[in-house]
């Protein structure tokens, strides 16, 4: 998915029983996207640790706990890469990546 359906996302969105989300993309167009078993693992940590009630799957990090947008996405990113000594991260490397390897695991190219 891209960032823009990332931040979209709510909490109800997620079947965590069949690790698969749905998400609006181009023209409000709904489709599923699909998680492992890690994804699975982190995303419940992180729901088992947030103190607020907003219906947003991701939110900042400082009160008021408001829903994530992409440039809070891609700041984070940014931040995580300078402290690894990565350069240029960014979402989309994180999209372009993951749907690569899900090719080569043997996902059809038509649900990558």
């Amino acid at each position: 998915m891209c960032v823009g359906e990332l931040v979209k996302l709510n909490i109800r969105n997620i079947n965590f029983n069949e690790r698969e989300c749905v998400v609006w993309g181009k023209g409000d167009k709904q489709r599923v996207v699909y998680f492992d078993a890690k994804a699975k693992i982190h995303l419940q940590e992180y729901l088992r640790k947030r103190i607020d009630d907003n219906e947003a799957l991701f939110v900042t990090l400082l009160k008021p706990y408001r829903r994530l947008q992409i440039s809070g996405v891609e700041i984070r990113l940014r931040e995580l890469g300078r402290k690894l000594n990565i350069d240029k991260v960014h979402p989309h490397k994180f999209r372009r990546t993951l749907a690569t390897r899900a090719i080569d695991k043997g996902m059809p190219i038509e649900q990558v």
